[in-house]
């Protein structure tokens, strides 16, 4: 994650830190998902039966597109400098809106809310992810997720 000086963290606030690359989402990623999760519902692992849904075919778990929000926003995120760890500190919203055709690209926009000393060394930054689907106007999900970065 890119570090930058305490003072400037309030420079960041409010503005977006960009865009991830584009992640192919493919039949293998949603299939070994459902192996890690016990999640076996046809919708995400029968490319047959889902084709008979109103999606026309097989879609990413929720919770596998959350999954990725970690990896995909690692190069965006900034944080205070001599950062020696960030920690998932939770979720303030989650909506998943648009569901992710397997075959889709995703990527994800992030946006920093706020950055705050909680307390002496730790500081709890706020950011707004938005998984955007390549060619469909709604996003997968919007996120407030929280980080904790351990100085």
């Amino acid at each position: 994650m890119p570090q930058v000086p305490i003072a400037e963290l309030e420079n960041h606030i409010g503005k977006l830190l960009g865009h991830s690359p584009w992640l192919d989402i493919d039949q293998q990623r949603v299939d070994r998902f459902a192996e890690c999760t016990g999640d076996h519902q046809f919708i995400h692992v029968d490319p047959v039966k889902a084709a008979q849904t109103p999606f026309g075919g097989t879609i990413a778990h929720g919770f596998l597109s959350l999954s990725l929000m970690p990896m995909m926003m690692e190069e965006l995120l900034v944080v205070p400098e001599g950062t020696r760890m960030g920690v998932n500190y939770g979720l303030d919203s989650l909506r998943f809106i648009q569901p992710v055709r397997v075959g889709s690209r995703v990527r994800l926009a992030v946006t920093l809310l706020d950055a705050y000393e909680k307390n002496p060394g730790q500081w709890l930054l706020k950011a707004r992810a938005v998984m955007e689907i390549e060619g469909v106007e709604k996003p997968a999900f919007i996120a407030e997720t929280l980080a904790l970065c351990i100085l």
